[in-house]
């Protein structure tokens, strides 16, 4: 199998993100965090992004690379729900591209 580039992952995901809303909850477990709200979809990714910090903290190369990709998930998912489009993503990154993060955080 070739490598998938970040990329093409992230838009697949979303593609299914999107495809998943309108699902029922019983059948999708996409649906069915979408179906519980914005709270629940944040709490999911904090949970989730603890998980992936604690992994990163242990050295665990492949179980770091298990939780970032439930991390890109739930954040997919969050966004959805917060009615976030992924294009508004990529051009808050585009934006910040060749700012120093020092430079971007003093303007905030």
């Amino acid at each position: 199998m070739a490598e998938e580039t970040i990329g093409a992952a992230l838009d697949a995901l979303v593609a299914t993100v999107k495809a998943r809303k309108g699902a029922s909850p019983d059948q999708s477990y996409t649906a069915k965090l979408l179906s519980d709200g914005v709270n629940r979809c944040a709490q999911k990714l904090g949970e989730e992004a603890v998980e992936a910090a604690i992994a990163a903290a242990s050295g665990e190369k492949e179980a770091l690379a298990g939780e970032a990709a439930d991390v890109l998930f739930h954040l997919a998912v969050l966004l959805a729900a917060a009615g976030v489009e992924p294009g508004d993503v990529a051009n808050e990154l585009a934006r910040r591209r060749g700012v120093s993060g020092l430079e971007e955080k003093a303007g905030r």
